[in-house]
Order: C-alpha cells, then sequence, then structure tokens
C-alpha cells in the first residue's frame, strides 16, 4: 500500500495545523510518513498544499499522484484535481467544485451546528480518517494533548461530525509505531544539541529560521543560549566569539544572509577557532524565491572567503543523515580548528519524514583541549608550528598565566601581528596543512543500486530520496544502475568514483541547480565528467516518478 493524500488552500487557512494532525495520525497507526510541504512567500493569499504520503514499507520521497485531495478552496480544485490517481477521490465543501471524483461534504452546515467556525478543517480530518478505515481515537488524543483545553473539545466535535459526514473507502490494518518523524531543520538541531552545542545565534531567514526557533523552545530545558540577534553580520561574529571562550558554537543562515557571514568566516580561517555553520540554501540570487529550494551554493561554500584556510564542507543527504553529520561536524571543527560547513536545503528544512530513532550512543564528542600539564612551552603558543598544522588549544582563563592571542592579522606563534615575510610563508603552510588530515576524514558517497552499475549516477545532498526511489523502480525493470550519494563535498572524496567510474558505461549528474557544479568539480579533482545531467531549478525539488521519466526520457532512450 502506498497513498498520498494532499490539502490545499491559501496561506493563513490552517493547512499546517491540518497536516501535522493527519501525519502523527498516521505515524501512530504504525505508518511510514513523507510529508512535503509546497508554500508562498506570504502570510495570506496565495495557493499553499501539503502532500502527506504514507505506506507500510519505507518511502523517501513525495509523490507526484494523490489518492486524495482536501480542497479549502476553488483554487486547490483547479490545480490539483488532474493529478488525482484513476480511484482517487476530492473532498470539499458541498458550496464549491463539480466533478465525478468530487465527494461534497457539508463544512459549512457542521461549522453552523458546531458554532465555532476555526474549526473547518478538522471536519475535513475527521472525513479522511473514515475514509481510510482508521480509529477515531487516535487523533482525538492528539487534539486534546496538543491543543488548550478551551479549544479542543469544539475540534473533538468537528472530528466526530466530519467522521460521521463520510463513506468508508479503505479498512486499513494498524501496524506497530516504532518510528520518529521529524524533519531536517529540527534533526539538525537535535545532532547540536546532542554534540553538547550551547551557542546559537542567528537572525530569522527562511529556511534557516526553524533551527532558531527549535533551538530557541529547547534551550531551558537543553542548556542552551540561544540568541536572536540583529543581523547576519553579528551572528557569526558573536558565534565566534563563543567559541574563543570555549563554548561549542553554531550559527546560520541562507542566501544573502550567508553572504554577509563571509568576513567573518575568513575571520575563522586565520585565528582558528572551530565553528559550525549552517547554509539552508534557497533559490537565488539575491531575495531570489526564499519559500523555493535550490542546490546552487556548492562552489560558493567550497571558496568562500577572501585568502586561503582550510575547511570542510558536509551536504546532508536526508533527516537522520543531518542528525549524525552535525554531530560529527563539531568534532572535526574542535579537532582541527577550522570552519565546518552544514548545506542543507529548503527542502530537507522543511520535509517530515518517519525514521528510527536516533542513536546517541553512537554520538561521541571530542573536545581537543589541551591541559597544562600537555604544554610543553613556558608560554603558550596558540598558533604554534606543528607537523600536521594542529596547534594545542586551551581555554582563555583556564590556565593561569597563559594568554589566548587573536588577530585577523597575520600573525606568529604567540598571535602577536606580523609581516614578515618567513613568518607569512610557515604560517600560511601551517594552516593549508589541515588539507591533508581532513583529507583522511572524509567519507567516501553512499554508494545505493548496484555494486558495479553501467549506469552511475552522482548526487549529493537532499536528491537522496529521488534518486533512491528512482534507482528502485528501474532496477525493478532490470536496468543495471546504482548511485552514488555525496555527503562529504569538500575535501572531495573520489576513490569510489575513480573505481566505479571505471566500469560504468554512463555517468549521469543530478543536481538542482543550472551548471552541474558537483559534475564541475569532479572534472576538477578527477579524470571523469558526465555525460548526461538531469538539471532542475525551478524551485521544486525532484520526485522519485518525475526523475525515474526522466531517466527513461533523456538517458535511457
Amino acid at each position: 500500500m502506498d497513498y498520498t493524500i494532499l490539502v490545499g488552500g491559501a496561506a493563513g487557512q490552517g493547512i499546517d495545523t491540518f497536516a501535522h494532525l493527519l501525519e502523527k495520525t498516521l505515524k501512530r497507526c504504525g505508518y511510514y510518513v513523507f510529508t512535503y510541504r509546497d508554500y508562498m512567500s506570504m502570510v495570506r493569499g496565495g495557493h499553499n498544499f501539503i502532500q502527506i504520503r504514507f505506506s507500510d514499507k519505507e518511502i523517501f520521497t513525495h509523490s507526484e499522484k494523490v489518492d486524495l485531495v482536501f480542497a479549502l478552496n476553488e483554487e486547490t480544485i483547479e490545480i490539483h484535481s488532474s493529478r488525482l490517481k484513476p480511484k482517487g477521490i476530492l473532498i470539499c465543501d458541498e458550496g464549491i467544485g463539480k466533478g465525478e471524483k468530487i465527494v461534497h461534504i457539508p463544512i459549512k452546515r457542521i461549522l453552523k451546528e458546531i458554532k465555532n467556525p476555526r474549526v473547518y478543517n478538522t471536519i475535513g480530518l475527521g472525513a479522511i480518517i473514515k475514509y481510510f478505515g482508521l480509529p477515531l481515537n487516535i487523533p482525538e488524543g492528539l487534539i486534546k494533548s496538543q491543543f488548550q483545553e478551551k479549544i479542543a473539545p469544539a475540534n473533538i466535535s468537528a472530528l466526530r461530525a466530519g467522521y460521521e459526514a463520510m463513506e468508508k473507502g479503505y479498512k486499513l490494518e494498524l501496524l506497530e509505531d516504532d518510528n520518529i518523524i521529524i524533519n531536517g531543520n529540527e534533526a539538525l538541531a537535535l545532532g547540536a544539541l546532542g554534540a553538547g552545542c550551547k551557542f546559537y545565534c542567528g537572525y530569522p531567514m527562511t529556511p534557516s529560521t526553524s533551527i532558531l526557533s527549535y533551538l530557541s523552545k529547547k534551550s531551558e530545558e537543553m542548556g542552551i543560549m540561544v540568541e536572536q540577534i540583529e543581523d547576519e553580520v553579528a551572528a557569526l561574529n558573536m558565534a565566534l566569539g563563543a567559541s574563543y571562550g570555549g563554548v561549542r558554537s553554531m550559527t546560520g543562515s541562507s542566501g544573502g544572509g550567508i553572504a554577509l557571514m563571509i568576513e567573518s568566516l575568513s575571520l575563522a580561517g586565520i585565528v582558528e577557532l572551530p565553528i559550525v555553520l549552517v547554509n539552508a540554501q534557497r533559490s537565488g540570487p539575491a531575495t531570489g524565491m526564499a519559500t523555493r529550494t535550490e542546490q546552487s551554493d556548492l562552489r560558493f561554500m567550497i571558496h568562500a572567503g577572501h585568502g586561503e584556510f582550510p575547511r570542510m564542507v558536509i551536504a546532508l543527504r536526508n533527516p537522520e543523515d543531518a542528525f549524525y553529520q552535525t554531530t560529527r561536524a563539531f568534532n572535526i571543527a574542535d579537532k582541527y580548528r577550522i570552519p565546518v560547513i552544514l548545506l542543507t536545503d529548503l527542502y530537507l528544512a522543511d520535509y517530515t519524514q518517519t525514521i528510527k530513532p536516533f542513536d546517541f550512543s553512537k554520538i561521541k564528542i571530542d573536545r581537543y583541549i589541551s591541559k597544562k600539564e600537555e604544554l610543553i612551552d613556558e608560554e603558550y603558543k596558540p598558533y604554534k608550528l606543528t607537523k600536521d598544522g594542529i596547534s594545542p588549544r586551551i581555554i582563555p582563563g583556564k590556565i593561569p598565566g597563559q594568554v589566548v592571542l587573536v588577530d585577523s592579522h597575520e600573525h606568529d606563534e604567540f598571535g602577536h601581528i606580523t609581516e614578515d615575510p618567513i613568518i607569512r610563508t610557515k604560517m600560511v603552510d601551517k594552516r593549508m596543512e589541515k588539507f591533508q588530515g581532513l583529507r583522511e576524514e572524509v567519507e567516501e558517497p553512499w554508494l545505493i543500486g548496484d555494486e558495479r552499475p553501467e549506469n552511475l549516477i552522482v548526487c549529493w545532498g537532499s536528491t537522496y530520496g529521488a534518486v533512491q526511489e528512482t534507482v528502485d523502480r528501474l532496477r525493478g525493470e532490470e536496468v543495471s544502475i546504482g548511485a552514488l550519494v555525496f555527503g562529504d563535498i569538500w575535501p572531495f572524496p573520489k576513490e569510489r568514483l575513480l573505481d566505479l567510474g571505471k566500469t560504468a558505461s554512463r555517468i549521469i549528474d543530478i543536481e538542482q541547480n543550472a551548471t552541474g557544479q558537483l559534475d564541475s568539480l569532479i572534472r576538477e579533482e578527477t579524470s571523469y565528467e558526465s555525460s548526461h545531467k538531469i538539471l532542475k531549478y525551478d524551485g521544486r525539488p525532484f520526485s522519485g516518478y518525475e526523475l525515474y521519466k526522466r531517466i527513461k526520457g533523456e538517458v535511457l532512450k
């Protein structure tokens, strides 16, 4: 079984609350759930919709075709009725919509009986629960636990009324519920908490804002200081100040906000302070499309900043990966005293998915802080020349008599400003030597599908889900296909690609940008280049079926 429910309406009509209740209900019924949100950059009006896909098997992405549409207005009927499957239906109030697939519910008449116009969507929820033959007690329990006491009774009445007004279409079995449901930004934030992050600051900018708001809600419980500051220029500087004081720190933004941080990113490079920076990509350039997704900042993050200094860039592939890679990022930042950049995007930030609970026993916190007895020199050298480029790090004020100097100018081993050409060369070489260690840290891309495929997909980040579904579908048609899904981006891991590229007859680059940025990086780092490019940059993510059709039509024709 595999069903998709779509609810559509204008901003301000409460579809997010509806979707939250429905996906939680389906999850508690034991199903795998994947919820995709499509919304415009406005508080009221426009057209927004949310798709909730659920199955008894693991699902990785959203579906193009839907089984049920709950339309809150005429526009939703006009836009989405063509997406219904042959046996699909469209539910709406009896005052709108015409057609053989439409099932009218007397929503407005029920509202008059309940005497509460704000429970419109809950009536629709009850109808959907009935249609799929699901128990009413689960959404009732959710309403009681998540709604205020004064509004819960009206919503329960609305839920029951919608249930009674609908005919049953299916009788689905209840399964065991042993998963969690979470989106990418929440998983990233939990990874930061698991890694011992104690300071986060930022300025609200879609789609990074939910990291700030989630951590703010958890701040007292988890003992983390969270600051909304005046702008992005201040954000990275403030986070670096916390890092200087010995606190694991993180900041994040998107688009123009990340651009404003770049001078401070170079500061992190020369003062060698560990920091984790999140770039939640959206459609650019400039303001672009604030609530649309894209993968156009890969090159930007590899090269951002003036001067040369080491950094690591990691692209997050799904919520589970976001959690574990974030914890890893803090350890790498502390070990090498560098910025580690996490690349996510609006799609991954916002979609919710059922996954196995996180295993906190896998998390290891390594701070790489030197103790007094470990310091060899009488006077502490924060930029001591070492074979691997990593200087010992201490926390200011923790060791009596030792001073930790930081300055944006070039400096000697003690941190004193210098323009000496010999010292300058040694300091640049020292910093760049860290790349050798980082190359040992990088993880090879995930390989999905055939172990030795004739058709080799290369992709990165959040395209993982659509690629996974596409590979599974094509392998079912006996196509020899596999995919390398890159997480670590810089330094670039190439051993697995070099090996599989020897026998692949086609290399297919799949990205959500206009220039094929991963493909250009592959050409720089290896002798390979893609034979086919499947690029998408309209602000909407790939679905599995869309990608399947494009590979069939453009590559396997």
